[in-house]
């Protein structure tokens, strides 16, 4: 059974740090692009920051210079580093998996594989 599993979320300050990890089950990550999304109350999922087989990476504008993405295939493990956080970053957390693992989309329609998801909550 194929499985995502999200930790790392929590409550921190405006201007603190958390990271996420995507773990997987069932799988092996390293022939997937991995993504992060989130998704704020009221407001649609958007994508953050994917990660490809080889590690070529995309980020939306909104978290560029912030949040770093990165994996680490012998742990079966993609991390998102979030530093600098803002109140507007409070979300749901979900790391997906696209199938094509050359792929930097980080439009969820291209992702087949999703988490429950980590709440982040940035208090201002």
């Amino acid at each position: 059974q194929l499985q995502l599993v999200e930790s790392g979320g929590g409550l921190v300050q405006s201007g603190g740090s958390l990271r996420l990890s995507c773990t997987a089950s069932g799988f092996d990550l390293l022939y997937y692009t991995i993504g992060w999304f989130r998704q704020a109350p009221g407001k649609e999922r958007e994508g953050v920051s994917c990660i490809s087989y080889c590690s070529n990476t995309n980020y939306a504008d909104s978290v560029k210079g912030r949040f770093t993405i990165s994996r680490d295939n012998a742990k079966n493990t993609v991390y998102l580093q979030m530093n600098n956080l803002k109140p507007e970053d409070t979300a749901i957390y979900y790391c997906a998996a696209d199938p094509d693992p050359s792929s930097l989309s980080i439009s969820a329609r291209e992702y087949d594989y999703w988490g429950q998801g980590t709440q982040v909550t940035v208090s201002s």
